[in-house]
């Protein structure tokens, strides 16, 4: 098997993931290979994990490439401890948990992570509005800016141990701001100019998540989805420089 590709990434840098989120093992590999050297990282979702399982994540690593398993676990401590366990010794240089899962959970999940696996916690889904959450709750919207309940489960976060969080690009300069270097930032739901926003509410571009000081961030269907791939990857990766 063929080490994952080692990227040096300096303080400063921010390095894009490409979401293969597909329902077939074959079509995720195909884009891999699609993009080749473009992108050395890759996100493996709820979507494909569950119908590729950890050959998906075998498969990859053995094309040099490093996986962000984005599951999101949210259980009980125990539980959370040992998927991530798991998740580690599968070969995952990032796995996901939801802040919201508290102390006790988010500990668990850095406990046993390794020192090759990174824990990272979600924040609020880049999907969610200030009125969604507020529905969530049972209570009424006073606001449509998230930003408070980001920052408080961040702190919750880093107070845990986490290496890093998963936040939308509006909140990602307040973050980079409060933490420093000390905090990874992850952002997902980045659209290049002009594309659609899908079921994403809170997106940016990938230079607007740069600048905002993203140490990672996602391109799902804007690489994906584009007509040539290849270009619209070239084009995602000029824009971080």
């Amino acid at each position: 098997m063929t080490a994952p590709a080692v990227t040096v990434e300096s303080p400063n840098s921010t390095v894009p993931i490409v979401a293969l989120d597909f329902w077939m093992a074959d079509a995720a590999l195909s884009m891999v290979d699609v993009l080749g050297s473009r992108c050395d990282f890759y996100k493996v979702g709820s979507e494909l994990f569950t119908v590729a399982g950890p050959p998906i994540v075998r498969q990859l690593s053995a094309r040099g490439k490093r996986v962000f398993l984005d599951l999101k676990f949210h259980d009980i401590p125990n539980t959370v401890e040992k998927a991530v366990a798991a998740a580690a010794e599968l070969g995952a240089s990032i796995v996901t948990i939801h802040a919201l899962g508290g102390e006790k959970m988010i500990r668990a999940a850095v406990r046993n992570s390794g020192p090759d696996c990174e824990v990272f916690a979600v924040t609020i889904l880049t999907s969610l509005t200030g009125a969604d959450l507020a529905a969530v709750r049972g209570g009424s919207v006073v606001s449509d800016d998230l930003t408070p309940e980001v920052m408080r489960l961040a702190e919750l976060s880093a107070a845990c141990g986490a290496s890093g969080v998963v936040c939308s690009g509006l909140e990602a300069g307040m973050l980079r701001d409060r933490f420093g270097a000390s905090l990874k930032l992850l952002v997902p739901g980045v659209r290049l100019p002009g594309d659609e926003r899908g079921d994403q509410s809170r997106v940016v571009t990938p230079s607007e998540a740069a600048r905002a000081g993203a140490s990672y961030v996602v391109l799902g269907r804007t690489v994906t989805s584009a007509t040539d791939p290849a270009a619209a990857m070239d084009q995602a990766v000029a824009s971080l420089a």
